[in-house]
């Protein structure tokens, strides 16, 4: 297992390693029926997610009437604390990926996740699925402090930081995740069957995998025959 030319990889939530569309989209409209407003099909949630709880309520009130700036702050607290009542029903990592996370374990590689959804609701996820222990770090969109989320780099600092890796890679599924790995010089992969706010191929990924079969001979292709230049941390 020597071989595997990263000794970090860092995950995305939100559409890269747990479909939480269902789970969040009850919790959007329960939030968007509280003042009146239209419902979203779940089919349609998907495209509103990503960049945090706070950015899926202005994308679904912008949708539905627009966006009162008045009200967000309540109607984000309305819609996390019925996130957080109800934050598992149908939640499930993306197939294979409990494979995935064994086979990386299995190399040594230490995993981490980093976040734009609220640390304690990642961690109360994570808790209710039995995930927690697999990761040895997470690293939510409120952590460090306000204006410090994806696609800003300093969340993926910090994971670095935190797990005194070397030679780390990143895996995601939109612009925020995409933004944050190419800010902090780090190799990245785009998941396509995730929440994806651009064409997969158009995030401007290292590579994209429609499959967590494919996610480790993808890194390890990408490790040995990097695309593009990285920052010395990455490599």
């Amino acid at each position: 297992m020597a071989d595997f030319p990263y000794d970090c990889v860092g995950f995305d939530l939100d559409g890269t390693l747990l479909d939480t569309a269902w789970d969040l989209g009850h919790a959007l409209n329960h939030a968007l029926t509280s003042i009146g407003r239209a419902t979203i099909p779940l089919a349609d949630v998907r495209s509103l997610i990503g960049g945090g709880t706070g950015q899926m309520l202005r994308n679904g009130m912008a949708r539905t009437g627009g966006v009162d700036e008045a009200i967000l702050p309540d109607l984000t607290e309305r819609l996390v604390a019925y996130y957080e009542a109800n934050i598992a029903c149908h939640t499930r990592l993306y197939p294979g990926g409990e494979a995935m996370l064994n086979d990386l374990a299995a190399r040594g590689v230490t995993l981490a996740v980093a976040t734009n959804k609220r640390e304690a609701l990642a961690i109360r996820l994570f808790d209710t699925l039995g995930l927690t222990h697999r990761f040895a770090t997470i690293i939510g969109g409120d952590t460090l402090g306000p204006d410090r989320a994806k696609p800003k780099p300093d969340m993926l600092h910090e994971m670095i930081r935190r797990t005194s890796a070397n030679r780390t890679a990143f895996v995601g599924d939109t612009t925020y995740d995409v933004g944050a790995a190419r800010a902090a010089g780090l190799p990245v992969v785009a998941v396509s069957f995730g929440f994806c706010d651009q064409p997969p191929q158009d995030l401007g990924a290292d590579a994209v995998i429609d499959h967590f079969d494919a996610l480790i001979p993808t890194l390890q292709q990408i490790g040995h025959n990097p695309p593009f230049p990285s920052a010395p941390h990455a490599l």
